[in-house]
């Protein structure tokens, strides 16, 4: 099940509504067909600001990076290690 992408200044706009007009969360959501959670999620994400909130997700990004940089490195070794332990027994 795909989740249906809202644009950023939907999401802003939701928040407007929660946090200067004074709105219930419920409220705001049952008006706008989004779930609690989300509106929870957004006013998290939101609450920090803009450059910062970009920082953090260039790190995830980057951390997202060297994860699976990690991984294949590892395999490449591991196969490696077999392939040695392999040829020293061939040679005896």
């Amino acid at each position: 099940m795909s989740s249906k992408r809202y644009p950023e200044e939907f999401k802003i706009e939701a928040l407007k509504q929660i946090t200067a007009r004074g709105y219930l969360v419920a409220e705001v959501a049952a008006r706008i067909g989004v779930s609690q959670y989300r509106l929870y999620e957004w006013v998290k994400r939101y609450s920090v600001p803009k450059p910062e909130r970009l920082e953090t997700q260039s790190q995830f990004a980057e951390i997202r990076k060297l994860k699976t940089e990690l991984r294949r490195v590892t395999e490449e070794r591991d196969i490696l290690k077999k392939a040695a332990a392999y040829f020293a027994k061939e040679s005896r």
